[in-house]
Parts: C-alpha cells; structure tokens; sequence
C-alpha cells in the first residue's frame, strides 16, 4: 500500500474527526466522549481495546509474530475560553483544545484505519495509546506504570507544532524538551501597621530579595550551555493598602534539560530562600507543588530511522530545543522513544485563546504514525531498539 497516498485519501475523515474533537474538548481524566469515540472507532477497525488509566484508550493490532511498536496520541484539553470565530469552536465554555491533541487523536485515528488495512502485512503488534491528561496530569506516567510498556521495544509520537512551518518535519536525537518542576515558596514575617514598618517583619520586602536572588542562579552560577529557565508566575501577599502581612507567598517552575543541573538549581533555590529570609528575620520554607516531569530525550538511532523512512513525506528539519516539557518522557525513559513535531505554522503560540492548526498537514500526521509503525516492524531485525 502506498501509505502517504492513503492518508491523502483519509484527509476529510481526519479533519472531521479533529473537528468533532475539538468542538468537544475535555480537561485532564474527564476524556470520557473522547475515548468512547475513539474505542468504537479502532473496535470498527478490527483492534483489540482495553482501558487504561481512567480514560484512555489502548487499540491493539495483531500482525505476524514479531516486535511490539507503540504509537501515542494525547487526548486532553486546557482550561481556557476559546477565542476563535469558527464553525468547530469549543462548546464548552472555559475548555479548549488549545495544544493540538484533538489534532493528534484524529492523526492517531488515521493512521489506525491504514495500519488496520495492512495487518497482513505487518511484522509484530501494533499498541495505540491515547493517553488523556497530558496537561499537568502525568496519563503517561500512570500508563508506564500499569505496566502497558513492557512488552514495548519501541514507541513514537508527534505534536503538531506552531515554531515550524506548515508540512515539515521536526527530527532530533537526544533532548528535545525540557524538564519541568514547579515550586512555592512561603516567607513569614510578622505583621502589623504599614505606618510602624520598624515594627513590623516584612514579608514582602524579603520575598523581593529572594526572587532577586533565584535570578542571580541563572545568570552568575549556571553554564549556559547547561540552561536553566526559571519563571515566578504567581505572588500572593496582604489584603489591605495599611497593613503589612503575616506572610507572603510565590510560586512558578523550573525547566532544565539534565537532572544534575535540575538537582543543583533547586538546592540553591531552598539555601537562598532559607538564608536571604533569615537575613530578613523571616522564616522561609521552600517545597516542590507538583511532579516532576523529565526532560524528553529522544533515541539517536529512532532519529536516524525515523529520517530516512519519513524523507518522501515532507521536508525534514532539526528543530530548536524548547523548554516546554512533555509527559512523553516518561514512555522514552521505559523504552527507546522518539517525539517528532510537525510543522503547522499559525500567529499564535500553543496555549493560547486564539491556537488553530493548518489542517492540511493533518493528512501527514497519520502517513507519520503509519509509515514508522509499518517500517520498524519490517526493519528492527536490524535495529537494537
């Protein structure tokens, strides 16, 4: 089967699909139509399915006895209030599909319908993963340890991708994204009237000190070429214009591409927040808010492969490293993983109110999933993955 004709021929279901997907968007573990979507839809292909994590859906496709590759889609929305002026907007207001995962499970979906045409045709079992709470609710992780990677030799997924031009292809070995962590840090002081500050402990005046403080980690202590990017997104302090607080609080997250500059970076974050606060006469407590997520490391040799079988589909490019982090990680650090990006341009970045995908790319996604799955099965007698 000509796989990229295929696709082509496949385009308007893929867009119908993302756009039912995207008029219906649901938040991290609420994927619930979008998952009985999907599992009648690879039932009707012939796959075998089982639920996992909640709401996520795995197909499974068996050909020949061989290899096991996986393919990934997420699922989930964001919570913003969608913006755009089209026919497929969001019908739920507050939620949108603002990242491009209602464009990843049509893709998916496209590429199920080819690889079902094929299953005589293929070398090993196929495992499709749509995966629901990417956003902030590591569906990868609770995935990984159910345990549905262990009989995984390989696993691809792409994000469609605003940074490069609509129809390319984004193929890199070794990291990709970034890290993430997030963290809150609470200062004590003593409150009292802002008339009397001598009176008083001021917490807002030490947090200052301290946010200064993380900034000097970036720039005086961290080796450029081993970046760490760290944002304060959220300052609560006071409730009155007379009053100085009890207390004051920040928060943000931290992204780094190694766990050794990771590890580093937060040590200094909590010797500077304990020490700077005492200089202040505060107390300061420093804690991690949620999980980490590793950075996304993609295998050299999947790269490699992954370019020659991908050349007939579009123009391949390297992509910059981002400092946006994916839970995708955590498939890449079980198995050999590879995350590719495909261009479909656009004004507005991912996560944005006004976020849309050229939906002429789409058709490529599916060829993408479908020509890696089929190819790594023909091939990997060859290939240590």
């Amino acid at each position: 089967m000509d796989i990229i004709e295929r696709a082509r021929e496949l385009e308007p279901y893929i867009i119908e699909k993302r756009r039912d997907f995207h008029a219906h968007p649901e938040l991290k573990y609420e994927e619930f139509r979008t998952s009985q979507i999907v599992k009648d839809e690879l039932e009707s292909f012939g796959y075998e399915t089982m639920e996992v994590a909640d709401t996520g859906i795995i197909g499974i496709l068996r050909g020949k006895t061989g290899k096991v590759v996986a393919l990934r889609a997420d699922m989930d929305a964001l919570p913003i209030n969608e913006e755009n002026e089209v026919s497929y907007r969001s019908t739920a207001p507050g939620k949108m599909h603002a990242c491009g995962h209602d464009a990843h499970t049509a893709m998916l979906l496209g590429a199920a319908r080819i690889l079902a045409e094929m299953r005589d045709e293929l070398n090993g079992t196929i495992k499709l993963i749509f995966q629901p709470a990417e956003e902030g609710g590591l569906g990868a992780k609770r995935i990984v340890e159910e345990g549905h990677l262990s009989d995984v030799n390989a696993i691809f997924g792409i994000h469609v991708w605003a940074d490069l031009s609509p129809g390319t292809i984004g193929i890199t070995g070794g990291p990709l994204m970034a890290s993430s962590d997030g963290f809150k840090v609470t200062i004590k002081g003593r409150g009292g009237h802002a008339a009397l500050p001598h009176a008083s402990i001021d917490p807002i005046a030490a947090m200052v000190d301290v946010i200064n403080g993380y900034q000097k980690i970036v720039s005086r202590e961290t080796d450029p070429l081993d970046p760490v990017v760290m944002s304060v997104t959220k300052i609560s302090a006071g409730t009155a214009f007379n009053v100085i607080p009890e207390s004051a609080e920040f928060g943000g997250t931290i992204r780094t591409f190694s766990k050794k500059r990771r590890d580093k970076t937060i040590k200094r974050m909590k010797e500077i927040t304990e020490n700077y606060a005492t200089a202040m006469r505060c107390r300061g407590d420093f804690e991690l808010s949620v999980e980490y997520i590793p950075p996304t490391t993609n295998d050299e040799r999947l790269a490699d492969f992954a370019r020659d079988v991908l050349k007939p589909v579009g123009e391949i490019v390297k992509p910059k490293l981002t400092f946006g982090s994916e839970d995708f990680a955590f498939y890449s650090q079980k198995v050999p993983g590879l995350f590719i990006l495909l261009g479909t341009g656009g004004v507005y970045q991912h996560h944005h109110p006004r976020f849309n995908v050229d939906e002429s790319v789409l058709y490529k996604g599916s060829a993408i999933h479908a020509l890696l799955a089929y190819s790594y099965l023909s091939q990997s007698s060859g290939m240590n993955c």
